[in-house]
């Protein structure tokens, strides 16, 4: 595959002691993580989608299902952990009243509810009142979601106690709402991509008060994108923040200011998926249901002060929606579509591409030797996370899906419309 010419107008250095240290070390690529480590944000720590259980078979019947509950109401969220309890958010599509949930891990007793009564509004025909996944640490789970009038950001404690909740103001989109949160340290941080006034917020997550506030660029269309930020660290540096946007493009922040690093602007259409790092690449995709998708492979520090983009894959192989995954140098486009792609991160060589069928709003994850996607239909579907193709399996949910698996103490924890299943350790 020829590399692509490199415009230079697409790329910019933004001067901070953060941008020059790129030049000093390569990018740590996200790490495996154990089975039994808490899945804390959407795609797990540090937004990788990758675990290292070996718990989880490739396809299973129903009768090796561990547990299966309902849920109240619907939604797309995916289940985040910590410890012994599961934390998801959920809602009700004909009064709009959203729902915090906990769980016990060992059999999915519902441990608690909190209601917070709210209003239905239009939406993306793929969407739910309840898209947004949670983000979790040890003393709080931190939830997200929105209506034309306001933005709610909210923490609870473990036990279902409220500590705190703001408004962040009207989200306008005929989509609807759908991004996560994530946290740094002692911030919690958002995107609020939309079509009125976009901005990237970082507040106290003990407080819920604003530690900094950026405006987002805005473009005649294509604003609101539902991309949820990686924090990578380059090698003995300050941790920085990536976002995407149509708007801005693959945007490198300091988390603890929001001032921009460099700024690459290669996204021609809108952002849904999540940016990934894998060796010394950022990948970043954007797309539309007109099928412009495209994946980008940046290499932030460049051939000098300037990112550089390494490679690019067209259509054929990226997804819109779908988040990248990677198993060391090998990086799997999970398309919406239902074709698998296997590329090799450090020269954009494609080892394979099939097609599994199916189409699909959640992103694949990576445990083990397998990666996992659940298709609209509920089914799970896996492939042999190496470099030459091989059909891992289907395993049906019996109900419609568009979430993220979650792994975490050697189970993986589905979530299909108004259910949470669990296999794998028993």
């Amino acid at each position: 595959m020829p590399t692509p010419t490199r415009p230079r107008s697409w790329f910019i250095r933004m001067p901070s002691m953060a941008a020059l240290s790129l030049l000093a070390g390569l990018l740590v690529s996200c790490p495996s993580f154990a089975g039994a480590q808490e899945w804390t944000r959407f795609r797990g720590p540090k937004g990788s989608g990758q675990s290292d259980a070996t718990t989880i078979p490739p396809r299973w019947t129903e009768d090796e299902v561990l547990w299966k509950v309902p849920l109240p109401g619907v939604g797309n969220a995916s289940p985040v952990l910590w410890g012994d309890k599961i934390f998801l958010i959920s809602a009700d599509p004909k009064e709009g009243t959203r729902y915090v949930l906990c769980l016990a891990a060992d059999d999915g007793k519902l441990l608690w509810k909190r209601d917070y009564p709210s209003e239905t509004h239009h939406l993306h025909q793929q969407n739910t009142l309840a898209s947004s996944t949670p983000t979790v640490d040890a003393e709080h789970v931190y939830c997200a979601w929105s209506t034309p009038e306001e933005f709610t950001l909210l923490a609870l404690k473990h036990d279902g106690s409220p500590s705190w909740q703001a408004d962040l103001g009207p989200f306008v989109s005929q989509h609807g709402f759908g991004t996560s949160p994530i946290l740094h340290e002692d911030l919690l941080i958002i995107a609020n991509d939309q079509d009125a006034d976009s901005f990237f917020i970082a507040v106290d997550k003990k407080e819920g008060t604003t530690r900094w506030k950026i405006p987002r660029e805005r473009l005649a269309e294509q604003n609101t994108c539902y991309s949820t930020p990686c924090v990578y660290k380059p090698q003995g540096q300050p941790a920085e923040l990536i976002t995407c946007s149509r708007a801005e493009g693959v945007v490198s922040l300091d988390p603890k200011s929001g001032a921009a690093n460099w700024k690459a602007d290669v996204l021609t259409s809108r952002a849904c998926s999540s940016p990934v790092v894998i060796g010394d690449l950022v990948f970043a995709t954007c797309g539309s249901g007109a099928g412009t998708n495209k994946c980008f492979a940046l290499r932030p520090y460049g051939d000098g002060d300037d990112p550089e983009l390494a490679y690019e894959l067209d259509r054929s192989s990226a997804p819109y929606v779908p988040s990248p995954v990677a198993k060391g140098d090998l990086v799997f486009l999970w398309n919406d579509r239902g074709i698998v792609t296997c590329v090799d991160a450090p020269t954009g060589k494609i080892h394979w591409r099939n097609r599994v069928g199916g189409n699909y709003f959640g992103s694949p994850v990576r445990v083990g030797e397998y990666v996992y996607c659940i298709d609209v239909d509920g089914n799970v579907v896996s492939v042999a996370a190496k470099d030459t193709f091989e059909l891992g399996g289907r395993s049906p949910l019996g109900e419609t899906s568009r979430s993220t698996p979650a792994v975490a103490g050697g189970r993986m924890y589905l979530r299909s419309e108004s259910h949470l299943t669990a296999v794998g350790q028993k």
